[in-house]
């Protein structure tokens, strides 16, 4: 059962814990970074932190965080109310995320990263932040990408350095987004390419049928299955 306590290791220091957080055994809440002493974490009300979890000083997290087993939020994150990070995911240090933020379950993200309100990552998600690893010049303007507010980034989705991805965008599974995508569009592919819009992707309900028996519970409709190109303007497959 999860303890209501106010629980982080003893010989790291101290914290601001709200009130309301229930934390598993094996949680280590204000963790120090070997980088140097960036304060105390703050972590809202409310939070619920599973096990295997750490979170480190000096990072200030809203109201209502809950994670998955083993997340590492590092040192100097702003994050705002009601995140949710689940299972296996790293959010490196000096990154800035919104509100209501869903980030799935073996994310990567990268030093220098902003996500706005409402995004959603998809499991697998990796966002970079070094052009030319190990050389000093890419070093000193390492940058992770921005995810303006309600982009949804699909299944295995990489995105590069310095790339933004504009407020509502979609961006299809397995996708390498290496520049700029603009809002509520539409991409896919490696390297991403612009397919179409948000606004006129077809229904749910007309992409999927019923798969009657199956756990997997819906399959492609017939008339996606048969669809080999694109209308104008409009996705068919992302």
């Amino acid at each position: 059962m999860p303890t209501t306590r106010h629980e982080w290791s003893s010989d790291i220091g101290d914290g601001d814990i709200g009130p309301g957080c229930k934390a598993d055994r094996g949680v280590i809440l204000g963790h120090l970074a070997a980088r140097g002493n960036h304060g105390r974490l703050v972590l809202g009300r409310d939070a619920r932190v599973r096990s295997g979890t750490v979170l480190y000083a000096g990072s200030h997290i809203g109201r209502g965080l809950e994670t998955g087993h083993n997340v590492v939020i590092r040192e100097g994150c702003e994050i705002g109310e009601g995140v949710s990070v689940w299972t296996g995911t790293v959010i490196d240090y000096s990154c800035r995320i919104g509100d209501q933020v869903k980030i799935h379950t073996n994310c990567y993200v990268a030093q220098y990263t902003e996500i706005g309100d409402g995004a959603f990552l998809a499991p697998g998600v990796s966002l970079a932040n070094d052009l030319y690893p190990g050389q000093d010049d890419s070093r000193l303007v390492m940058s992770g990408p921005w995810i303006g507010p309600g982009a949804q980034l699909g299944v295995n989705v990489t995105v590069l350095p310095f790339v933004r991805i504009g407020a509502g965008a979609l961006v299809g599974a397995g996708s390498v987004v290496t520049r700029d995508v603009r809002p509520g569009a539409v991409v896919f592919g490696n390297p991403a390419t612009e397919r179409g819009d948000v606004a006129h992707l077809r229904e749910v309900s007309e992409r999927v049928e019923a798969a009657a028996g199956s756990a997997s519970r819906f399959r492609l409709s017939a008339q996606v299955q048969h669809a080999v190109e694109f209308a104008p303007g409009q996705a068919d497959r992302t």
